[in-house]
């Protein structure tokens, strides 16, 4: 199924993102994660794919699994900033030959141990969107991630909004967002896209905080903003690790019961394959999400 199809429906989408394990950690531990998860029937799972192509190998497994093991639809990450067009395009194709269709065009990230090739084919998602359009068609179906606050690298948020738009004139059909922590922001977000003419799909990036080295983390890397009540948690709940990760469920929990409410067309929730965290999301919007499906038919 093309994950394009799964929305319009009377209800919102759920996802899940999981990544290849680092550090020699067996693949087996990612699949344990999918065992651990497959009964909360997300309507896709997305696998990441490490900066500079370091877990390809990895990241094709386990969409064949997801796939063809565990009964799930799947996304695969897909980069092009280390590719030539040729390693693209046999990336693809296996990930075609296992039956994975679904694909997150990005740049990616600049690997830490590896030299960026000078003049490389794909410097900006949209090259690489453009790229998979022209080579594979209707073949696939491909999303691009969308930045509610801005790309750290970009100027001001207008460049980064034409780059977004770029996107989907090069045959992005759905965007799923990085990570925010103030659901206002995401909203006004929507309505700059919508002023642009960009009517796809948007999927909401959604985060659980567990622990202080993640806020840093999301500090040194992504550039988002933290609201006041935010801060306040984390402040509160620095020095017992316990509470805070329970804070930062809380937390995840309110933001998506918000969006549920807003009528979003889908919440993506970043795993980072914890699927302990991740249930009890699923378990505290459990009744809201029911509730939501049964008043979109009224």
């Amino acid at each position: 199924m093309f994950i394009r199809e799964l929305f319009g429906r009377e209800r919102p989408v759920i996802s899940f993102e999981i990544f290849p394990p680092r550090g020699g950690v067996p693949l087996e531990e990612v699949y344990r994660t999918l065992g651990a998860i497959r009964d909360l029937a997300p309507d896709f799972v997305s696998v990441t794919y490490g900066a500079g192509g370091s877990t390809r190998d990895a990241t094709l497994e386990i969409a064949s699994t997801v796939k063809n093991r565990f009964g799930l639809e799947v996304m695969a990450h897909c980069t092009g900033l280390c590719h030539t067009p040729p390693e693209v395009h046999e990336m693809v194709e296996d990930l075609m030959y296992e039956g994975v269709h679904n694909l997150l065009a990005m740049r990616g990230d600049p690997p830490r141990d590896r030299h960026v090739p000078e003049g490389p084919s794909f410097p900006h998602g949209s090259d690489l969107i453009g790229y998979l359009r022209r080579a594979f068609g209707d073949e696939v179906c491909i999303a691009a991630a969308a930045y509610p606050e801005g790309h750290v690298e970009a100027r001001d948020m207008e460049e980064d909004l034409a780059f977004l738009k770029l996107k989907v004139d090069m045959g992005a059909e759905l965007l799923i967002t990085q990570l925010f922590f103030d659901n206002e922001i995401f909203y006004r977000f929507l309505e700059s896209i919508g002023r642009l003419g960009i009517r796809v799909p948007v999927c909401a990036g959604i985060f659980p905080v567990l622990n202080a080295r993640q806020v840093e983390r999301i500090v040194s890397l992504c550039g988002v903003s933290f609201p006041p009540k935010f801060t306040r948690m984390v402040a509160r709940y620095a020095d017992d690790p316990a509470s805070l990760a329970e804070a930062g469920v809380a937390y995840a929990t309110e933001q998506i019961v918000d969006l549920l409410a807003f009528g979003v067309d889908g919440i993506h929730i970043y795993t980072m394959n914890r699927p302990d965290t991740t249930r009890r999301i699923m378990s505290n919007i459990g009744l809201v999400s029911r509730r939501a499906v049964a008043g979109s038919g009224d």
